[in-house]
């Protein structure tokens, strides 16, 4: 309820003040109405040259009354000679001067206005019209007390209105696609209808201006705040995109960036994965959006690939032929789509072939099944009589000794190579079955209670 406070303290503070704003006080409208009067720019009159002196006392008689009904300007003396007022006495301040100079410039026949005032320094004249001010102000606060109640209700009304509307979590959770969206949406719906609140109670105290003045200084701080909070901004709205496109279930083995793991929850701040080794890895949502994820989890089939080297002198497509019947003939292996192979690369000793297969991640491990191919391939190249090559450096020597020349002919000859027996590959058996520790694990820490998640399996995966 702190926040309900600040509001009733807002409301308070802004009652308070309307009276001085508003027109409650007689008093000081009829101040500054004639404040207003005063300040309308007359143009300067003519000189009269057939002015005598009975218009000098009509002119000093007139000030004389008006400055009698003036607070703060009663012992003004008043002279006047040729049309000339010279104004002088003890005075307040000089916001009293100036009036009583423009109250004396307005009047026919005043051809200028000389000032010889002295300021009144004592207390009683200082003081007494601060103390009838503030008195004022407290009683026309005392009076509108009835209507300062009637506003706090009102907007207390609408806010608790509001209160129980953003409540409605049920509610907000069949109308939006995941939990963040509704909280979200629920926290707006609270936030406006207090806003209404408050706007509802100046607008019966007639103190609505305040609301401009408010809302002026909360863009300015906004606009401030915003570009302090720019990282923080940025991830939060990645979390609700993320949490509308749903790029991931929970437990998909991915690949976000350079991180990989499987996926343990997507919250309103990071996305949590559960690495490979075991280890918890937070990444904000906002480099998670940006990032580029590689889902493995999405397809069950998945091609493997590995490359094996046989001699430049033994035959690539013999070679081939025999790799590809070693993985064709593993059981974790799929038939379609068919395991193929080709030449990479011929080089200077070696011949690089490059061989893929196919298996379904939901019965074997790609790691084990990958494993598991390169050593029969491996295994069955050797059987039949393929040499895999070995670094070979050929020596030259000009201009040297007979016996280091004899020796390069030896050396550079190839000569033939010893013949293997060629034997039918053997078949052997592997356990390729899926490594679900991880995936336990992960599963055991989202069954736990009190951690929110943003992924839903009723969504579409993007």
């Amino acid at each position: 309820m702190s926040l309900y406070r600040w509001i009733l303290t807002g409301l308070f503070l802004a009652a308070a003040l309307a009276p001085l704003s508003t027109g409650l006080s007689p008093h000081f409208s009829a101040r500054a109405q004639i404040q207003q009067t005063e300040a309308v720019d007359d143009p300067e009159p003519a000189i009269d040259p057939e002015a005598d002196g009975s218009d000098d006392l009509v002119i000093a008689d007139r000030l004389r009354g008006i400055f009698r009904e003036i607070e703060g300007l009663q012992e003004v003396v008043v002279a006047v000679d040729s049309g000339v007022v010279r104004l002088s006495g003890p005075i307040a301040d000089n916001a009293s001067a100036d009036r009583a100079e423009a109250i004396a410039e307005r009047v026919s026949g005043v051809v200028t206005v000389e000032t010889r005032f002295e300021r009144d320094l004592s207390v009683g004249k200082n003081v007494e019209p601060v103390v009838d001010r503030f008195g004022s102000s407290l009683q026309n606060f005392l009076s509108a007390l009835p209507l300062i109640g009637v506003a706090l209700l009102s907007a207390l009304c609408i806010g608790l209105l509001g209160h129980f509307l953003a409540s409605r979590m049920c509610f907000w959770k069949r109308v939006t696609p995941n939990i963040f969206l509704a909280e979200l949406i629920a926290g707006f719906v609270r936030i406006l209808f207090i806003m209404v609140g408050i706007f509802v109670g100046l607008d019966i105290l007639n103190a609505t201006a305040l609301i401009g003045a408010v809302l002026g200084g909360a863009g300015v701080i906004g606009l401030a705040v915003g570009f302090a909070l720019r990282d923080t901004v940025d991830n939060y709205m990645s979390s609700i995109m993320l949490s509308v496109r749903q790029p991931f279930r929970a437990n998909d083995h991915v690949r976000i960036g350079e991180q990989e793991g499987r996926v343990v929850r997507l919250t309103s701040r990071a996305t949590i994965l559960m690495t490979l080794d075991g280890n918890h890895l937070r990444i904000p949502n906002a480099t998670v959006f940006k990032a580029e994820i590689l889902n493995f989890t999405r397809n069950p089939q998945r091609r493997f690939s590995f490359i094996l080297g046989v001699d430049a002198d033994d035959d690539p497509a013999a070679a081939i032929e025999t790799g590809l019947r070693a993985i064709n003939g593993q059981s974790f292996v799929l038939d379609d789509p068919e395991a193929t192979a080709e030449i990479r690369e011929v080089g200077d000793s070696n011949i690089l072939i490059a061989f893929h297969g196919w298996i379904d991640q939901r019965d074997s491990d790609f790691n084990k099944a990958r494993g598991a191919a390169i050593r029969v391939t491996k295994n069955a190249l050797e059987e039949t009589g393929f040499a895999l090559p070995e670094p070979i450096y050929r020596l030259r020597f000009d201009n040297g000794p007979p016996q280091l020349q004899g020796l390069t002919g030896a050396l550079a000859t190839t000569g033939g190579r010893e013949e293997k027996p060629v034997r039918a590959p053997a078949k052997e058996a592997f356990d390729v079955s899926p490594e679900d520790h991880v995936e336990k694990l992960v599963d055991s820490e989202r069954s736990g209670e009190g951690a929110s998640d943003l992924l839903d399996d009723q969504q579409p995966v993007e």
